[in-house]
């Protein structure tokens, strides 16, 4: 009887050690992937005649840290990437970013300071840029 339960906690510790390390390699490998600035490129197609005001704000006021096509540079982070994809940063957290700055979560390329020269309206179509630059990259 003694034996038996001896079995039954080690395979309860066993099974407590496996489920452990299995959910150590799923952070990991989240964690690289949120960090792999490659994870997706947009398509180098034409931008669309609806979009094109967007992407001409994007170049004016993003660029420099998000990079062409928002892949990102040294400066900040890849927009498009699955970690912007619509389900876990909706738009308004694009117009909160662009209002108020955004203190570093995601990424170590430090705070994001406010855009005061871009207004709600011009935001909106920033985001319709983004949006498609993230559905050419097959994100959503």
């Amino acid at each position: 009887m003694r034996q038996k339960m001896c079995r039954t906690s080690e395979v309860k510790v066993w099974s407590a050690t496996m489920g452990l390390a299995v959910m150590i390699a799923a952070l990991v490998a989240c964690e690289s992937n949120a960090t792999n600035q490659d994870a997706a490129k947009p398509a180098a197609g034409a931008t669309p005649a609806d979009v094109q005001a967007g992407e001409a704000k994007f170049s004016a006021n993003c660029v420099a840290c998000h990079g062409v096509r928002g892949v990102g540079t040294k400066q900040g982070p890849p927009l498009v990437h699955k970690i912007y994809e619509p389900n876990h940063h909706a738009d308004m957290a694009f117009q909160r970013a662009a209002e108020n700055g955004v203190r570093a979560h995601h990424w170590e390329f430090g705070n994001m300071p406010k855009i005061d020269a871009v207004t709600p309206a011009d935001v909106d179509q920033i985001i319709r840029y983004v949006r498609w630059l993230q559905r050419e990259a097959g994100i959503y």
